[in-house]
C-alpha cells in the first residue's frame, strides 16, 4: 500500500511540473512574438500639410480636398494632415509635401520639427508651395532662402494677364497655353523678385499694367507693387530637393480651370521626380 502512495505521488507531482513546464514554454513564447505592428500603412506619395500659424483662408479646407481628389489625375495617393506632429513623423514616407497656404510655419512647427523637414527636403522631398505658403517666413532662414521672397501685398481677385518666360515655355506645368494669356486670381506681390536667383527658374509673370497690383487695405499700410518683373510661379533646385511656387491656390476660384489642374498636378510630379502626365 505504501508502495502505490510513492507511486501517486510521484506521477500526480510529474504531471505538476509537466503543466507548469508547458506553461512557461507559452510565456517565453509570447514574450518572444513580434509587436504588434502600429505603423501606418496605407501612405501615399503626396502629403499635404494646410497648418497655419497666423491668417488663414476659409477654403483651406476645400482645397485640401481639391487637391486630395487630384490622386486620379497625378496616379498617385494624396494624403492629408493639419497636424505637426503627424507631418515629421511620416514625412521619410513621401515623395512630396504640399504646402496649402501654410502662413508663418515658425508659429505651428518647433525647431525639431523644422530641422527634420530641411533633412528631408535635402535628402531628395519635393515641395510644392501654393500662395501664402510664403507669408511671414523670414524668421525661418531656411525656407525664406528656399523660396526666395516673403510676402509684401496682394491685390483683389482679379482678371490679369499672365506671360510664359520664353525659357520656360516647354516645362509641363505651363506648356500648351501660349504665351500670354487672361487668368483671375489674386496676385500676391512679394518683397523681392527672385528673376536672376541661383538656382531659380522663373516660369510665369504677371503684367501688373493689366489690373490694379495693390488692393485698398494694403494701400492704406504702405504694400509695394512689384513693377515689370513679378514672377508668380517658379522652380528652385538648389540644396538636394525640388522646389516649386505658385501665385494660384488661394481659394477654389483659382483651381477650378484646365490650366490651374495640368499646373499643380505636373508641379506635384515634378516635384517627385515623375514624368509629366497632363501637358499638351
Amino acid at each position: 500500500m505504501q508502495y502505490f502512495s510513492y507511486a501517486r505521488r510521484f506521477i500526480i507531482a510529474l504531471l505538476v511540473l509537466g503543466s507548469s513546464a508547458g506553461e512557461g514554454i507559452r510565456v517565453a513564447a509570447a514574450d518572444t512574438a513580434a509587436k504588434p505592428d502600429r505603423s501606418p500603412k496605407n501612405i501615399g506619395t503626396v502629403l499635404v500639410f494646410s497648418g497655419t500659424g497666423w491668417y488663414r483662408h476659409p477654403e483651406v479646407p476645400a482645397l485640401s480636398g481639391w487637391l486630395a481628389r487630384r490622386s486620379s489625375d497625378l496616379q498617385l495617393q494624396v494624403d492629408v494632415t493639419e497636424n505637426s506632429d503627424d507631418l515629421v513623423k511620416i514625412i521619410d514616407r513621401y515623395k512630396v509635401l504640399v504646402l496649402n497656404n501654410c502662413t508663418e510655419m515658425t508659429a505651428i512647427l518647433n525647431e525639431s520639427q523644422r530641422g527634420k523637414i530641411e533633412q528631408w527636403y535635402e535628402a531628395g522631398g519635393g515641395i510644392v508651395a501654393l500662395h501664402a505658403a510664403l507669408v511671414r517666413q523670414t524668421k525661418w532662414d531656411w525656407f525664406n532662402q528656399l523660396a526666395g521672397c516673403d510676402f509684401d501685398s496682394d491685390s483683389e481677385f482679379l482678371e490679369a494677364k499672365v506671360i510664359v518666360d520664353p525659357a520656360a515655355k516647354d516645362h509641363p506645368t505651363v506648356r500648351g497655353h501660349g504665351m500670354e494669356f487672361l487668368y483671375s486670381a489674386d496676385w500676391t506681390n512679394h518683397d523681392r523678385s527672385v528673376s536672376g536667383l541661383e538656382g531659380f527658374q522663373v516660369l510665369l509673370r504677371v503684367d501688373e499694367s493689366s489690373y490694379e497690383p495693390v488692393r485698398a487695405l494694403f494701400q492704406d499700410r504702405g504694400g509695394k507693387a512689384m513693377g515689370a518683373d513679378h514672377p508668380i510661379s517658379w522652380l528652385h533646385t538648389n540644396g538636394g530637393g525640388r522646389f516649386f511656387y505658385t501665385e494660384l491656390g488661394h481659394d477654389i476660384r483659382s483651381l477650378s480651370t484646365q490650366f490651374a489642374r495640368q499646373h499643380i498636378v505636373e508641379a506635384i510630379r515634378w516635384a517627385a521626380g515623375l514624368k509629366p502626365i497632363l501637358a499638351r
